[in-house]
């Protein structure tokens, strides 16, 4: 799930780094650091689930070791500490992730119901040997009447066993074969209700193809953008200038101009020092780029951003007028001892008003002293955050700049119904440019604007009667195939009982025979006129001699002696005392000395007499010719 959050939040990954590089000073992918770190933990706890699924099917018993324990100790204690993270600093990343639910939530279903499928596999298995253990344990209880009791246990056992792993499987494949019901995608709609394309902002420019806020805006408007989006600073003598953060470290040289006020408000410096700091060194000669997956720049484009500097707020309007571009920007306050801290918005105003750009080119999103600005300049396109409609409409606004992530809230569907244009920022990914497109919003603000301009239609869009198709289809067939997997395994567990239960028949019926008959020993019952009947252990452990045509007959133990005296009385004549002569006759041929003394009728005792008498003889030599 972590992993999940925060695959699902690459669109914040340059503002997470940014965030880090605020508290550490140092600029580094520390977002794809994560997203390596949780890889890996998720990597190594799948790695030990696969593992104990594979013991547990081989029916070993689950024992890790103690180097594991502590780890997956370590797993939780980490996975805990970035959750409570999320919870307590960025529950906004959860809005993130409801948003990739809304667009990836149909291509998920049909995942999960194909997941299903090859889940059913050990599922069936494991439901099916229960069922053949319990009708084991069933047919054992006709037979032994006094353990019925334990027995009935036994089975109570493996049918719950049978429940719990078999009815979740059912709730959850039936869940998701009716969650289409209850899905909402944005992306799931007719072509004919498919918006226009939403309009471009870069935002600060193109940062990934040249330093942000600097002269290389001009990339954004080969890019195709509708309007250009910066920040504005006001210098310690009253110049307007482009800067994004609150200190001159990240985008400038001041660490080699003037180490000491690196950390210095810019609106502390007057413009004649700012205008020598260079601003686009740190992105052309740096060694970690300000995006992980931005393309290398060309030769032409490194020296001019490597040469760059801070530039004007009338140099980003003179650039607008000429190239009909709409400006929007952020306007931070001066620092406490400035001194316009108290009427900066009415200075930027009167040099924007100064500057004769057409005053329907600024998108004015400044909330102080708005009713001001209204007054003096009556062109400017007024630009609110997310208030009510009410007062929306109370303020004659009509155009929002929102955070992406409030799209969560019902597609903002009230502002698009009250006709209020909306921007959203800051929109770097596909999907979420087509999560966009498909809630037909106006704008957006990107870094990634040329990537995002050669998009042509919404990703993951589908019509309703397309994605029922598939949703029936996927339904059918997944059904088709879990019942035939269940089937496979009830027809085989039933073959092998079949071949059980014959076997088990025959077994009986040979007991029941032998314990009718009480056979008498099985040297007795050996054939007369073959060789066991005078040399009862040649058929039990025969040694050839090499080179020599004589056999060896092994001593036997004392307790097989006494056996044999105690179970051999006086036979009585039975037909099971003579059999078939066996295989052994056709290694050994028997000799015309033994057949005439088989031949003999000496009396039965003599013989069991001479029997015994040959088995107390230590290893005995018996001629047998080649």
């Amino acid at each position: 799930l972590l992993l999940f959050v925060w695959i699902e939040s690459s669109n914040e990954y340059n503002g997470f780094n940014w965030v880090i590089f605020l508290g550490t000073g140092y600029w580094f992918f520390w977002s794809i650091v994560l997203l390596s770190f949780f890889g890996i933990l998720t990597a190594y706890t799948a790695l030990l689930l696969v593992l104990g699924f594979l013991l547990c099917w081989e029916g070993r018993e689950l024992s890790l070791h103690w180097c594991h324990k502590i780890l997956i100790l370590l797993v939780l204690l980490t996975c805990s500490f970035f959750f409570w993270i999320l919870f307590t600093y960025w529950k906004d990343r959860w809005l993130t992730v409801g948003l990739s639910l809304q667009i990836f939530a149909p291509y998920m279903h049909l995942g999960s119901i194909s997941m299903m499928v090859l889940l059913s596999w050990p599922v069936a298995f494991y439901v099916i040997h229960l069922e053949g253990e319990a009708r084991i344990r069933r047919h054992q209880m006709t037979f032994y009447e006094r353990k019925r009791k334990k027995r009935c246990a036994v089975l109570t056992k493996l049918r719950a066993l049978q429940v719990a792993i078999g009815l979740p499987f059912c709730l959850i494949l039936l869940s998701l074969y009716l969650i289409p019901l209850g899905i909402y995608s944005p992306c799931i709609q007719e072509k004919d209700e498919l918006g226009p394309k939403p309009s471009f902002f870069g935002h600060r420019g193109a940062p990934m193809l040249g330093p942000e806020n600097t002269m290389m805006f001009e990339k954004a408007v080969e890019e195709g953008a509708f309007g250009l989006e910066s920040d504005v600073h006001i210098s310690n003598d009253d110049v307007p200038f482009l800067m994004h953060d609150n200190n001159l470290r990240r985008t400038t040289n001041i660490k080699e101009v003037k180490p000491n006020a690196s950390f210095t408000h810019p609106s502390l410096f007057d413009w004649s020092f700012l205008s020598t700091l260079n601003a686009g060194r740190w992105f052309s000669h740096s060694r970690f780029k300000p995006f992980y997956h931005m393309k290398p720049l060309s030769e032409a484009d490194r020296e001019k951003a490597g040469n760059q500097k801070i530039p004007k707020l009338t140099d980003l309007l003179q650039l607008a007028q000429k190239e009909k571009k709409f400006v929007i920007f952020d306007l931070n306050g001066p620092a406490p001892k400035h001194f316009h801290r108290s009427s900066y918005v009415r200075h930027v105003v009167r040099v924007i008003l100064d500057s004769r750009i057409e005053q329907h080119l600024i998108f004015w999103l400044p909330h102080t002293d708005r009713q001001y600005v209204k007054k003096r300049a009556p062109g400017f396109q007024q630009v609110s955050q997310l208030f009510s409609v009410e007062h929306l409409a109370k303020e004659n606004i009509s155009r929002v700049n929102v955070d992406y992530k409030r799209l969560f809230y019902n597609g903002l569907r009230e502002y698009k119904a009250a006709n209020i244009s909306i921007n959203l920022y800051i929109i770097n990914e596909p999907w979420l440019f087509s999560l966009a497109w498909c809630s037909r919003i106006q704008s957006v603000t990107t870094d990634n604007i040329q990537v995002l301009n050669k998009i042509n239609h919404p990703y993951y869009f589908m019509t309703p009667n397309f994605y029922m198709f598939i949703w029936i289809l996927m339904d059918c067939v997944s059904a088709v195939f879990i019942v035939a997997i269940f089937y496979f395994h009830w027809w085989r567990k039933s073959k092998k009982e079949t071949l059980l239960k014959s076997s088990s028949t025959v077994t009986e019926s040979q007991s029941t025979t032998s314990n009718l008959s009480m056979e008498p020993p099985t040297r007795v019952r050996e054939i007369p006129w073959t060789h066991t009947a005078h040399y009862p252990s040649l058929t039990r452990s025969i040694r050839k001699q090499p080179h020599s045509s004589h056999f060896v007959v092994p001593e036997k133990k004392a307790r097989q002696q006494e056996s044999v005296k105690e179970t051999v009385k006086k036979p009585m004549v039975h037909k099971d005392y003579f059999r078939q002569p066996l295989h052994t006759m056709k290694a050994f041929e028997p000799t015309q000395a033994a057949v005439q003394e088989s031949t003999r009728e000496a009396p039965f005792q003599n013989t069991l007499s001479a029997l015994e008498a040959r088995e107390r003889i230590s290893p005995t030599e018996i001629s047998h010719p080649k």
